[in-house]
């Protein structure tokens, strides 16, 4: 990218006429460059001409002149000569700007534009007669030019120089005493100018005066001055003015014919015309009064004598303005950009606003168009104008303005210019980043990978750049915070949150914490969002068998029952529990292999097995039956139970009924120290959890949940209580309804509600233990 870096402008003086080589300056030391880096910053001089005047060495930064330089030909009329240089350095680009004066050498005398000069004077002049001779030329300038005029002595004239100025001195011969024809026919005079050098140099024409008979009056103009207005832009044709003048003369030495002076410009030639018979001037070309705003034009009268008499009258046109120019609007100084928080007031442009005309067709008006936070001050210089905030900015709501500035002047009819400009509003940190989302809620099935991102959060900043570069942090409490969000991590420029352990339904279900948001600016903004996080469950606990359970710990049990029992008889309850909640955790249990399939049958919800029938006494007396216990999860989790059937004569099982009472009283024990376990390890956070999601699961259609339950006794709701007892204790269970005769197995935890001892006459409750399937 380049950067175009502009300084303060050099400035030399050498005088013309200096040979080629001429050293004219050391740019670079005078600029403070570093002369080793030159050539590779390729320093040069910027010329519009093919053949440049100068040069600079791109080795050591001297600006030489490369040709010899005649200012007469650079500057051909100007007092002053200037030459304007751009220098040019590359890496980085630099613009320097170097002024050259060309000082004048009196390298040039006076001429005049004739070596000789032959002039008629009637005998008749009288003394004080005035003749206008040619002025002499001298390319130099200043004090190098024509500064005086002096002749040849002689008896009858003497010299006059006449000051005009801009055009110059003019010699004028003057008649001093009168002239004898018959005594001398001719003069000769030698005019010599003689420009202000040292030492001067001059130019001579010979002047010779021939003395001319008879015509012995010179025309005479009626007014002493003319002068006229003429508005620019006239017409060509228009009359300026008319001059008259009047010869006493008879015959053709009394006509008088009109003619501009012999020193009379060309560009003067190239605006007016005078009527050599009428002596009208008229307007030829076109006259702007910007150009000039008067002429000083010599109108010449002569009769027509043999020898013609002339008289020199001098004729001031002066110009009047109209309103021909529009105001010129030019942006002096531009600033690229204006910060948001700039007080009202704060200048962003210089402007000059400029009118060629003059008088009230100059007076000029100027004014910013309305709908932007900006407007038109005079400042201390004149023309010069400042655009200003009138107002707060806000680049939020707009990053851009397009300034239009009208200026109109006060002429009839009024002219009108208007410019626009560009103005861009930078970013300041006024705004804070927004989530797009307050609070966040985000949901986890348990068991997620570690280290892998679970979840993302996301906020904006209307600031742009580093003011809108966003980076992420979990709000961390060092005393008693979240402590989960030590298990947490989040990517500081996207916000994606990364769980570097794996969560645990049946641990943790449900926690929060804060995100902070904080952009770059300075001084940084920052907001914060609560993440709300819930644990999903995920069916990853296999069914426990709580009984049978043998000794060794292998779900296995032995069962006697009397051969004489009838149908319907319950002969064991296979109990069990999930972890899990919900289907996940509904046990459905079911008979994989028995000896008799006609003989026990196994209710799938209650786990209870039943005799199909009366035993004979063909049947054996030993049977093995192998359930299988399942949950409801979409990729199920089992395990299996044995159950060992004797059948025995009813004197025996009479005689065993007190030995199993003592295991059955053993066994409640073994259940209440599972229950007191599953119990203790639950959190109120979690019971209330589950019994709010219990709630809202009752509180669902039947077509929602008769789609799992398609047993005849269902009673068409999923809810239902149980009440068990165990030791000194009774329970109830909030769960799945089930069909009659289900039970919840001790330890489970979810669903459980310790209720006050109520027993009922018998002392015995029915279904002591129930499967948690919530």
């Amino acid at each position: 990218m380049w950067v175009c870096k502009t300084v303060a402008e050099l400035r030399y003086s050498i005088p013309e006429e200096m040979k080629e080589g001429t050293l004219v300056g050391n740019v670079a030391k005078d600029l403070g460059l570093d002369k080793t880096s030159l050539n590779d910053r390729r320093v040069r001089v910027v010329s519009g001409s093919k053949d440049a005047l100068f040069e600079v060495n791109e080795n050591d930064g001297v600006l030489y002149a490369n040709h010899k330089i005649d200012r007469e030909e650079v500057c051909k009329e100007s007092s002053v000569c200037v030459i304007n240089l751009k220098t040019v350095l590359e890496n980085p680009l630099e613009i320097h700007y170097v002024a050259v004066e060309i000082t004048d050498v009196n390298d040039h005398s006076p001429t005049f534009p004739q070596k000789t000069k032959r002039l008629e004077i009637s005998e008749s002049a009288v003394p004080g007669a005035r003749y206008q001779l040619e002025n002499a030329h001298d390319p130099d300038g200043g004090t190098n030019s024509v500064q005086q005029y002096k002749i040849s002595q002689n008896d009858h004239f003497r010299l006059e120089i006449k000051d005009r100025g801009r055009d110059g001195k003019t010699p004028i011969l003057q008649l001093q005493t009168q002239l004898d024809r018959e005594a001398k026919r001719s003069h000769k005079l030698v005019l010599t100018a003689i420009d202000g050098g040292k030492p001067p140099q001059t130019g001579t024409v010979d002047i010779y005066i021939d003395v001319i008979d008879v015509n012995d009056n010179m025309p005479v103009f009626t007014k002493d001055t003319y002068s006229a207005v003429l508005q620019e832009n006239a017409p060509i044709g228009t009359t300026v003015i008319q001059v008259n003048a009047t010869d006493s003369d008879d015959g053709p030495n009394g006509e008088v014919v009109y003619s501009f002076g012999s020193n009379v410009k060309g560009k003067i030639r190239e605006l007016f015309d005078v009527d050599s018979v009428t002596g009208e001037i008229l307007v030829k070309g076109l006259v702007d009064f910007e150009e000039q705003d008067s002429y000083d034009i010599d109108i010449q009268a002569s009769d027509k004598g043999t020898i013609p008499s002339r008289t020199d009258k001098s004729v001031i046109i002066k110009i009047g303005d109209i309103n021909d120019n529009p105001p010129e609007i030019e942006v002096a100084s531009l600033s690229s950009a204006v910060s948001e928080d700039s007080r009202p007031g704060t200048t962003v442009a210089l402007i000059s606003i400029t009118d060629l005309d003059s008088g009230i067709n100059g007076k000029i008006i100027s004014y910013v168009v309305e709908d932007n936070p900006f407007k038109l001050t005079p400042s201390n210089q004149d023309n010069m104008f400042a655009i200003v905030t009138k107002s707060q900015l806000d680049r939020e709501k707009q990053s851009a303005y397009d300034i239009t500035i009208i200026a109109k002047d006060a002429g009839e009819p009024a002219l009108t210019s208007e410019k626009t400009i560009s103005v861009f509003v930078s970013d300041t940190n006024d705004n804070s980043p927004k989530f797009l989302v307050s609070p966040y809620t985000f949901y986890i099935i348990e068991n997620n990978l570690p280290g892998a991102s679970v979840f993302s959060v996301k906020a904006s900043d209307r600031d742009e750049g580093d003011n809108a570069l966003i980076s992420y942090h979990i709000l961390r409490d060092a005393g008693n915070g979240n402590k989960m969000t030590s298990f947490l991590n989040i990517n500081s420029e996207n916000g994606d949150i990364v769980a570097l352990k794996s969560f645990d339904f049946e641990i943790l279900k449900t926690f929060r914490f804060q995100v902070a948001a904080t952009d770059s600016g300075t001084p940084p903004l920052s907001s914060n969002v609560t993440v709300n996080v819930f644990i999903l469950d995920q069916n990853d606990n296999t069914p426990v068998i709580l009984y049978p359970v043998s000794s060794n710990g292998s779900a296995e049990g032995v069962e006697e029952i009397p051969r004489n029992v009838n149908a319907g008889h319950l002969v064991t309850k296979v109990r069990a529990y999930d972890a899990d909640i919900g289907y996940n955790g509904w046990l459905l249990f079911s008979l994989q292999e028995v000896s008799d399939h006609s003989l026990f049958g196994l209710d799938r919800y209650t786990g209870q097995i039943r005799t199909l029938r009366s035993f004979t006494e063909t049947d054996e007396a030993e049977h093995k039956l192998l359930i299988l216990v399942k949950d409801n999860g979409n990729v199920s989790l089992s395990a299996t139970a044995t159950v060992i059937v004797k059948v025995v004569e009813p004197k025996e099982a009479f005689a065993a009924s007190d030995v199993k009472s003592a295991a059955k009283e053993d066994e409640g024990n073994d259940v209440t120290f599972y229950l007191m376990i599953t119990l203790g390890s639950v959190s109120v956070l979690f019971l209330i959890s589950i019994i709010v999601l219990i709630t809202m699961q009752c509180s669902k259609t039947t077509d929602y949940t008769s789609k799992y339950l398609q047993e005849p006794n269902y009673d068409g709701t999923l809810c239902h209580s149980i009440q068990y007892r165990s030791g000194d204790k009774r329970y109830m269970l909030v769960g799945p309804r089930m069909s009659i005769g289900s039970t919840i197995a001790p330890g489970s935890h979810a669903n459980t509600l310790v209720l006050p001892d109520r027993r009922r006459a018998s002392g015995e409750l029915t279904d002591p233990f129930n499967v948690l399937t919530a």
